[in-house]
């Protein structure tokens, strides 16, 4: 299993004792021959990330760097730890898009990074939401403190970040932590994927930290209905939640929050 806390010696109050800490260590996406690559693979990106749950992890991160849309589009996901570095193997299915060029490494804080593009359209491949879908707006206010009920990480360390797909009821169908926003919510979508939940309509992707333009690429890839926040969004991020139509509720703490786009999709 993966260690996704490590302690380290710190000075508190004067006093050297052990403290909690979340672990981030790298891993290596490969893309294996039968997809195209030269001979042995050949390593796509290098993320950033807290260890455990990187089959996740990749299949998440595939579904907006490539053409991979639901599970069948991924013949193989392996994983292994070669040269003292933890690697996922990826062979994706005939005639799927494989991921487009980009910076070699990832941080665990980057989302887009390289990418210039900021069209999302082609990332669109379902409905957000059916025709008359609401979500109660006690339900989305409730959402982050179900979320912080579940992060364990975070109340070891108070140095992780989550992410988390509910429906219109607040149940939670899958949480992750991970230093990075960007990972949580990869390994989010990519559990919705390798469980064939994915388009994701009518549900809501609830993330612990700021919504930025990363967050909502990534909600529009998993066609989502809305994200709800704990933190506020960026300039861009609203303006996209608004252009494809979801519903962006931020800042929502003590049963308060603000809606940014999508105020008709509130009950």
């Amino acid at each position: 299993m993966a260690v996704m806390t490590t302690r380290r010696a710190i000075v508190r109050r004067g006093v050297r004792g052990p403290d909690e800490l979340a672990v981030e260590a790298p891993l290596v996406l490969g893309l294996d021959p039968s997809t195209g690559s030269g001979p042995g693979g050949e390593a796509i990106a290098t993320l950033m990330r807290t260890p455990g749950h990187d089959l996740e992890l990749a299949a998440g991160w595939l579904t907006v760097e490539s053409g991979v849309q639901r599970r069948e589009d991924i013949v193989q996901l392996r994983s292994c730890r070669e040269d003292d570095t933890d690697r996922v193997h990826i062979t994706l299915a005939p005639g799927v898009t494989p991921p487009r060029p980009r910076a070699f490494v990832t941080s665990a804080a980057c989302g887009v990074c390289s990418a210039d593009v900021l069209d999302l359209s082609p990332l669109r491949r379902a409905a957000p939401h059916g025709e008359g879908w609401r979500v109660s707006r006690a339900v989305v206010a409730g959402l982050p403190d179900t979320l912080r009920e579940r992060q364990r990480a975070f109340a070891k360390t108070g140095g992780v970040h989550a992410a988390a797909l509910a429906d219109t009821r607040g149940d939670v169908r899958c949480e992750f932590e991970d230093v990075g926003r960007h990972n949580a919510v990869d390994k989010v979508i990519g559990r919705a994927l390798l469980d064939g939940l994915l388009p994701a309509t009518d549900h809501l992707l609830v993330v612990s930290g700021r919504v930025s333009f990363e967050i909502v690429q990534k909600a529009v890839a998993a066609s989502v209905a809305g994200i709800v926040a704990v933190s506020a969004p960026s300039s861009l991020a609203v303006d996209l939640a608004r252009e494809h139509g979801l519903l962006l509720a931020g800042m929502v703490r003590n049963g308060d929050l603000n809606v940014y786009a999508g105020e008709d999709l509130l009950a």
